[in-house]
């Protein structure tokens, strides 16, 4: 990981947390320094990490390219454009910034070159956050970042509900004979016992596919699958209602793939399907999650080289400090 130096912003005024970030020059998130302890209650985490479906990639290294290129400097886009975010959610009346000691841990240092061995770096990175007893909130990166991560909190926590928005399920089994890709990361928690079945609720499913029923695996496991066309011209405000019943007290982790999104509002991604989520339902999704017991999230697959501009890494931003502020600490007034 990299690392510049701490800072601590529970209880300082607003203003004094914003002027701070405004005057750094570091591309971190919100502009808040960048940490090496890890000392504190949420971190801001980049996974530069993209699978062989696409470009594994972390500063520039590639992998292998099949098709249409994915998720370069996703984090860091990201991180540029939430300079443009302020401290407090009017909207919901969230002040993380009163509530929790919050800093950007940088980027996990991936192999560009081996994806077992990068899964295995991000898990470490984790386990070593959990440890400390952080909530991550990570940038990537492609969806295979959210299997090590899972692994690494299902050390401490046991099998975690999970709430997944996504235009695909990523429940496949293999791509070309490989077992592990952005395709397959829920597959593979599900093999390794790291979900409560019962507790995992996929949303904005939609997109062609193989076969007429490509959603049987997910059922069959437990999962509550929401087709994207069930939330066309509606608000999801009652759907969040019914996942907050079924997810209980119980820990839950929340994995965004910025493609659950139309593709009017975030073209920046390396597998788009059209008829999908607008920003609002994303935001009454997110917001939903009020109250729930969650241990980590995730928002992924921000491609910057489809994003000329910038608007997808922006909604990812925007998307992300909603995210922190349903954390179970922070305090709304």
């Amino acid at each position: 990981m990299t690392a510049l130096h701490s800072f601590n912003s529970r209880g300082k005024d607003q203003s004094l947390i914003q002027s701070q970030r405004r005057k750094d020059s570091q591309c971190s998130w919100q502009r808040l320094p960048v940490q090496r302890k890890r000392v504190g209650e949420w971190r801001a985490q980049g996974a530069p990490l993209r699978s062989p479906g696409g470009f594994l990639s972390g500063e520039r290294g590639a992998l292998l390219l099949l098709g249409r290129v994915p998720v370069w400097f996703g984090p860091r886009r990201i991180r540029e454009e939430s300079v443009m975010l302020r401290a407090a959610n009017p909207s919901t009346g969230a002040l993380p910034f009163q509530s929790l000691m919050v800093s950007d841990l940088g980027d996990v240092n991936v192999n560009l070159y081996n994806l077992q061995e990068s899964c295995r770096l991000i898990r470490e990175a984790y386990q070593k956050i959990a440890a400390a007893g952080c909530v991550p909130l990570t940038l990537g990166g492609d969806h295979t970042i959210t299997y090590p991560i899972l692994q690494a909190l299902a050390e401490k926590h046991g099998p975690v509900g999970l709430l997944h928005v996504d235009a695909h399920t990523d429940t496949a089994d293999q791509a070309l004979g490989e077992k592990l890709y952005h395709g397959t990361p829920f597959r593979r928690c599900v093999d390794e016992g790291l979900l409560d079945c019962q507790r995992v609720v996929q949303i904005g499913i939609r997109g062609s596919a193989r076969t007429l029923d490509p959603y049987r695996y997910n059922r069959s496991q437990g999962f509550r699958v929401v087709l994207a066309e069930d939330c066309w011209l509606k608000s999801l405000v009652p759907l969040m209602g019914e996942v907050r019943q079924q997810m209980g007290g119980k820990p839950i982790y929340v994995s965004f793939d910025i493609d659950a999104l139309d593709p009017a509002y975030a073209p920046g991604t390396g597998t788009p399907e059209i008829a999908g989520l607008t920003p609002s339902q994303a935001l009454e999704i997110i917001r939903g999650c009020q109250g729930l017991s969650v241990v980590g999230c995730d928002l992924v697959e921000v491609a910057p080289l489809y994003d000329p501009s910038g608007n997808t890494a922006l909604l990812a931003a925007n998307l992300l400090f909603e995210m922190l502020c349903v954390l179970p600490q922070v305090k709304a007034v």
